[in-house]
């Protein structure tokens, strides 16, 4: 208000600046980009390659080598621009977050300790993942259970073929 200007999100010098910047993550899609470009020209480069002929004294078009040699100096120049490209953007990015502390995963992650000793009344995720982990240790119980029963029946039915098959080896 000091600069006479109305404030607001849309007025003033501030949102044209803000306009210029880019953000993070479009700086990340941008150089996403700028990698699958280097990439893509890196395989045009070795088809160039893989395509011309050595010099081993045979003669051939002169015109045809130089087109591949121009296409291949405009390849590497080109591949030049896009490494310049992506060192301003990581460095754009860098710049941007280099005052950022990074978070650690288990502060993002809501959960409870098993031993009771947070048991305050917060509402919400830490619930809701109680309840979910309690869930998922009955499914677990349970699972451990039917597979026990599957291996005593699997042991049954070996058993039996065992038994089956030596009383017919003793038949023979």
């Amino acid at each position: 208000a000091a600069s006479g200007m109305a404030p607001g999100p849309f007025g003033g010098p501030q949102a044209q600046q803000a306009a210029r910047e880019v953000n993070t993550a479009s700086l990340c899609r941008i150089g996403q980009e700028t990698v699958q470009d280097i990439v893509y020209r890196t395989m045009e480069i070795f088809q160039l390659l893989r395509n011309m002929q050595l010099p081993n004294g045979v003669t051939y078009h002169t015109g045809t080598y130089q087109d591949r040699l121009a296409k291949l100096q405009d390849h590497l120049r080109q591949l030049s621009i896009l490494f310049r490209k992506l060192r301003l953007v990581y460095d754009k990015c860098n710049e941007n977050c280099g005052g950022m502390d990074p978070i650690p995963v288990e502060q993002l992650i809501p959960y409870v300790e098993e031993d009771g000793s947070k048991n305050d009344d917060r509402a919400g995720p830490p619930r809701f993942a109680s309840e979910e982990r309690r869930e998922i240790a009955e499914v677990n119980k349970k699972l451990k259970q039917k597979n026990q029963q599957l291996k005593q029946i699997m042991d049954q039915l070996r058993n039996l073929i065992w038994d089956i098959n030596a009383m017919l080896a003793m038949r023979n």
